[in-house]
């Protein structure tokens, strides 16, 4: 295959993955805290707002999230009376998708993280005349993200394969553009090309959060 033939399609395939990376980078910024306060919630003492988290990680977790994209953008829109106003745009309607089922993934992972910390360190806290936001800021949550920070990085390599989910609800990505070539061609080299640029992208991320796992051992 020719430099010139591979030059020809790298460049779609290069803006299909900005919005990979855009679209990543979204869902990581809203779904972490997202999961954090249902991670609270379903912790709370109060039990109908545990009640309501839990049935909503449930439901997140125990659906398929290629069903809720098709459900967000195209159900949504089907409902009576009200189905009007919830038509979204294509990449917003996928963005809400993505960081609602991924927060539900987030609570548990955080859920894990807060359970793993031995209640003695409430304890201490309190001999040493911490009071409870202190006892939280300062002790608790450190502890407990640096305990998810492994299973949150497998999280964030899962998203980043997560996004070719796009292509079913037609937002032009990283693997719309090398289906397109690979229809038009008759070759299977975009689908090579494609699956180097997630590696790529894979491979950064992982890096990254080595890094922060480092940085914030302890």
């Amino acid at each position: 295959m020719s430099v010139d033939y591979i030059s020809s399609i790298i460049k779609p395939m290069l803006e299909g993955a900005q919005v990979t990376i855009l679209l990543f980078l979204i869902v990581i910024a809203a779904s972490i805290p997202l999961g954090f306060l249902l991670s609270l919630a379903v912790k709370s003492s109060v039990k109908p707002v545990a009640w309501l988290a839990q049935i909503y990680v449930y439901l997140m977790r125990g659906t398929p999230l290629l069903l809720q994209l098709l459900f967000i953008c195209f159900g949504l829109p089907m409902i009576p009376v009200i189905g009007d106003y919830l038509i979204l745009d294509r990449f917003v309607a996928a963005c809400l998708g993505f960081v609602l089922n991924y927060a539900a993934y987030f609570a548990e992972i955080f859920r894990g993280g807060l359970l793993a910390i031995d209640k003695g360190q409430y304890e201490a806290s309190q001999v040493l005349g911490l009071n409870k936001w202190q006892t939280t800021t300062r002790i608790i949550l450190p502890q407990m993200f640096r305990i998810a920070l492994p299973a949150v990085a497998n999280e964030s390599v899962t998203l980043v394969k997560d996004t070719a989910l796009l292509y079913a609800v037609a937002v032009p990505e990283l693997l719309h553009f090398a289906q397109t070539a690979v229809n038009r061609d008759f070759t299977i080299v975009p689908f090579l090309i494609a699956g180097i640029i997630y590696l790529i992208i894979t491979l950064v991320l992982s890096m990254l959060f080595k890094w922060l796992e480092q940085r914030f051992k302890f």
